[in-house]
This record gives C-alpha cells, structure tokens and sequence, in this order.
C-alpha cells in the first residue's frame, strides 16, 4: 500500500530553491534513509512529509488514516513539563502500560529521573525525551530528524533493534552509516532540488551512486559530441531555407540550452599542522570526581606523534570531562598534565562555541586570518571558504541564517585553518552530513599531528582511531588496540559473561546499567590522591609486533597495487552493475584494509623510535 505520494513538488525559502519539480513516495512497512549535504533540505523534506509545511507546488497524497509519528531536529516541550510528563506528551497517562513502557524506554536512553523538570536537561537529553514520545505514539509512519545524535554507542545499539523490528514505515536523516546500513531497505539523496532513490543499505548505494554518476557522465560526453558535429554543419554556412532544416537547427538550439549534469561539490581540505617537538601531551595521576561520583581514576598515558584515539563510553561517564582537562578548560581534583611547548589545540567542542549570529560568515573565518597558509600556499578566506562549500551568497549570510550543519561545518573550518597539530574532536559527527565527514575522515589520515575523538559513531571510529579509552567501572579507563569492532570483540573475550561480540550486553535492560564491573588491568583504585610511581618502563616490541614490523612494507606495497588492479577493473565494467557492485564492495575491502595497515605502520615505526631512543638512554 502506498503511505504517501509526492509528485512533481516544489520548495523555496527567500532564494533559495531547495526542491524543484522532484518526486517522492513511501510504501508500507518501508524504511528509508535520507542523506545529502547539509543545507540540501533534507530537515525541509520531513517537515513536509510529517505535514508540518506544505509545498510551493506540487500534489502530495496521503493514504487513508495514515498517523505519523515526527521526531524534530530540535523538539521544544512545555517550560514546567516533567521528563515523564514529557515522554508522555499526547499520551494516555492514566494508562499504566504506556506509562511502564515510557519509563524502560527513558531508562534504556539514561534518563532514570523521572520527576526531574524537562527544561534542567541538556539538548541532548531533550532530544531523547522527546524520541520515546514519538515510539509511544501507535502511528503508522515513523519520521525521525538525526534520531541518533547524542546517544552513545550503547543506546544507538538498542534503538537500531527496535527499529528493525518496528512493522510500520520509517523515513530518518541520519549521518550514521552503520545504522543506515543495519536500518534502511532504501537510500534517499537529496541534491541540488532533486531526489534520488537507491534500493537497498548505505554500502549498496555507494556502488548504485558510482554507476548512476558514471552514466550520466557518458550520457553528456554522448550529447557534446553529437552537438560538436551539429555545430560544424552549422558553421558550413547551413541555411533555414526548408522545413527540415529548420528543425534540426531547433534540435541543435535545443541541445545547446540543454545543462548538464551537476557535479557534486566536494569538500577540499588540505592538511595543514604546526610543526611538532618531541614532547607532546603527558597525563600522570589524572583524577576527577563531581558530587561524589568518581569520573576519572588515577589516568596516566603518555600521546604519540602519530596517536589516533577514541574515547568511549555511555552518556555522563566523563568523556568530555576529561577533554576539557586535557585542554585545561577543566581543573583535575589530582595529577598532574604536562604539554610541550610546540602543541597547539584544536577543539572541536559538541555544540559549536558562541557563534555570534548577526556576524557574517565570511567575518567569522576573517578574524582567525585575511589570508590562510595552507599546504599550496597561501589562501584568502574567501577561496577557503569556497572549498569548504560556502558559495559567494553562503559567505556574506548571516550566521543566524545559516542551517545547523552548514554552522557546524563552518566552525570546524575555522578551527581547522589554525593549523593546530593536536585535533581534539568531542562528538564530531553530530550534524555534519556523510560528505563532509568522509572528507574530515581522508583529512584525518593525512594529518601530521595527534588525533582524540570522542564520538558514538561506530564508523567513524573504525574508520579513524587505532586505539579505544573505554571508560569502565568507576572512573576506571581501559586501552583496546584497534577501532571500535576491535574494542568490542577484546571486551567481549575480556567479559564473555556479559558481552557479546556484536557488542550487545547479556541480560541486560538498561543502558544506563551497562558499565560492569571489571578490575583487570585498571589504572589503580583510591580517590585518586595516591602518587602514582612514574618510574619509565622498558619499551619493546611483542613478539606479533616484531612480525609484523618486518613485513608490513611489503603487504602496504602489496595492497596498493591491487588498488591500482581494482580501479582499472571498475574503469572497464561501468555498464556492469552486478560486477560493478563486486569490485566496489572488493576496492572499499582493499582499501580499509590497506588504512588499517597504515596505522599500524605508523603505530610500530614510533615504537621502533621510542624503543630506539630509549637505548640510547
């Protein structure tokens, strides 16, 4: 049964076109993934789903008593509201089992206090309030607006299985490919007023895009051919002097007027760092506790030049606390943090630092810098800027007018222009769309500094890091080699009694509860007051690490060459869909594949240094 029908329909705000004469329809029990650069409409498109606006034009239908049920990007409750109050907003409160469901799910997404006012919570957490008001709500199409931000890794987990499991439609934005992966029977791209469907998960639409481009880019090299051989016979001295050559001089004005296909436009980042001494960021006896709750125990760690970290765990356990330590925006209750002369900061914060929004754009990156040393030399703001996808018109908008994403992407420039040689990312994937962050993701390996990221998104972190800080029982931090499937698969041999590998917990209701007890390997235990004993321990390589050391050179050269293999094979099947597919799916194995050696690379030859240097005393 078809849900709703969109046809031919159009959208504007001011200047700005964001959907012209595109088409859109949603089928029963459907679940689709909307994606696209930020700015492209993708928000605007679920409010006219959801019926919260109409279109300029255009014939939207919808089935019989269809109910939805709409997540907002920022959901606003009543001022005196509690949070089961607003959980239950639109719903039987007399009703003891929707009230039981409405506490589960609060506590499944950390939010056990019930009675506590709605407006004392974080945006966050007011987002996941309003979440288990719209999975309530018995409605037969879900719309949820970047459902996943601001929950950890635990609570994503969770809601991805319901949502599996949910009978009805879903249409969600969401950047997190994982989840698109797990959730969707359909990807949805909006770009550039248009709408395009692809059938099947996030990874099946990589290729589907990939063959899509590649025959519109034959289609148009096919028309400016047939039209360079009409041009000539025009050039011939070709005469309207009959009814058949009028027409074909119409077809040639025709084709002439004809446009092209838009190429994407594409974030351009290049990797630019200061340069860095041999000292980096030292953290000895790291402690912090609020209102009794002991967030960091007794931490000590030592960054690496080439260091790439991320920091895990579920919402509150301290994450961002320990970031502002690092960055000194947060004093340690005790221990000591050493940084050497040479590191400059960049932070990344959660919710971008105060963004003046009368100041334009463009005056926004001007008071970093007119002109911005990069690695091809130096560049006004104003072509950064446009590399970063702000246009002429973007960059003299005010910020206030800016949408959530295009603000977000503007706020990492600026960060990133500073040229800082430690990035410090606190939830860098919130509302920065799939294009920007797979960017971000191949700036990241080129960049010649210390990466630490604190961020619930799976992908990126496997994508990313080569190492996890997870955050165990009571402010305990534990080291896992590897990205986040790594991390999973270590806790799960470490704790088989209470994870599985796939990272769920074993009879466990509560994401909130889902911190065990596990005192193997931990930092040390006391209030954090007790001097730990830095006396340096004898560096060497495990017997795996001197294997591997001795051969990686050449599985690196290896891979790459079969890198070389797989783009001539894609290259010469581009009308193939099904070996197309194939060779995608084979090029993205090779190439995670060929990244996660690279790390390694880069983890063992600073070993080798430090192992080097230390003998030599």
């Amino acid at each position: 049964m078809n849900l709703l029908t969109m046809d031919c329909f159009s959208k504007a705000y001011t200047d700005k076109i964001l959907f012209e004469k595109a088409s859109f329809h949603i089928q029963e029990g459907e679940k689709i993934g909307v994606i696209g650069a930020n700015g492209m409409g993708k928000s605007t498109l679920l409010k006219l789903i959801a019926g919260v606006e109409e279109t300029d034009a255009g014939e939207v239908r919808m089935g019989n008593h269809v109910k939805i049920g709409y997540l907002l990007q920022t959901p606003v409750f009543p001022e005196d509201a509690t949070v089961l109050e607003a959980a239950l907003k639109g719903q039987d409160s007399q009703d003891m089992s929707v009230v039981s469901n409405a506490k589960a799910m609060l506590n499944r997404l950390g939010l056990p206090e019930f009675d506590q006012p709605v407006k004392q919570l974080s945006g966050g957490q007011q987002k996941r309030a309003a979440l288990v008001n719209v999975m309530l709500q018995k409605v037969e199409l879900l719309v949820l607006d970047e459902p996943t931000n601001h929950l950890d890794n635990e609570m994503a987990r969770w809601l991805e299985d319901y949502l599996i499991g949910f009978r009805g439609a879903l249409v969600m934005v969401t950047h997190d490919r994982y989840f698109l992966d797990r959730v969707v029977s359909r990807i949805v791209e909006v770009e550039h007023g248009k709408i395009y469907s692809y059938p099947g998960t996030y990874a099946e639409y990589i290729g589907l895009k990939l063959q899509r481009q590649n025959m519109e880019a034959a289609t148009e090299r096919k028309r400016k051919s047939i039209l360079k051989k009409e041009l000539a016979w025009l050039a011939r001295g070709a005469r309207a002097r009959s009814t058949k050559q009028k027409a074909h001089i119409q077809r040639i004005e025709e084709m002439l007027s004809q446009e092209g296909p838009l190429e994407e436009a594409r974030v351009e980042l290049s990797s630019v760092a200061s340069r860095m001494g041999k000292k980096t960021i030292e953290l000895k006896g790291l402690a912090k506790a609020y209102d009794g709750r002991r967030l960091v125990s007794d931490f000590n760690y030592i960054f690496l030049r080439q260091d790439r970290i991320g920091i895990v765990g579920p919402n509150g356990c301290g994450k961002t606390t320990l970031l502002r330590m690092i960055i000194g925006q947060t004093e340690p209750d005790s221990g000591m943090i050493e940084i050497g002369e040479t590191i400059r900061i960049g932070y990344f914060a959660q919710n971008n630092v105060h963004m003046d929004e009368e100041m334009k754009a463009i005056e926004y990156v001007r008071e970093v810098g007119e002109y911005i040393q990069t690695s091809e030399g130096k560049l006004t703001a104003s072509a950064l800027m446009e590399r970063f996808l702000f246009d002429g018109t973007l960059q003299w908008s005010k910020i206030g007018k800016l949408s959530g994403g295009e603000r977000r992407r503007l706020y990492l420039l600026r960060i990133l222009i500073q040229a800082p040689n430690v990035l410090i990312f606190d939830e860098p994937t919130n509302d920065l769309d799939i294009q920007t962050l797979s960017i971000l993701e191949d700036y990241l390996d080129a960049f010649d500094g210390i990466v630490i990221a604190v961020s619930h998104d799976r992908y990126f972190l496997d994508r990313v890091v080569n190492r996890i800080f997870a955050f165990e029982e009571d402010g305990k931090i534990r080291q896992y080699e590897g990205g986040y499937g790594d991390y999973l698969k270590s806790r799960a041999l470490r704790h088989p009694e209470t994870y599985t590998e796939d990272g769920k917990i074993k009879g466990s209701g509560n994401p909130g509860d889902q911190i065990q007890p596990g005192n193997e390997g931990s930092q040390g235990e006391g209030s954090g007051k007790k001097k730990p004993n830095f006396s340096p321990k004898k560096l060497k390589f495990t017997y795996q690490e001197q294997r591997d050391y001795e051969h990686i050179d050449q599985e690196i050269a290896g891979l790459e060459k079969k890198l070389e293999q797989l783009d001539q094979e894609i290259n010469e099947n581009v009308t193939n869909s099904v070996k197309l597919q194939e060779l995608v799916k084979e090029q993205e194995q090779t190439v995670n594949q060929l990244e996660e050696k690279m790390e390694r690379w880069l983890y063992l030859n600073d070993l080798a240094e430090r192992i080097e240097a230390q003998a030599k005393g």
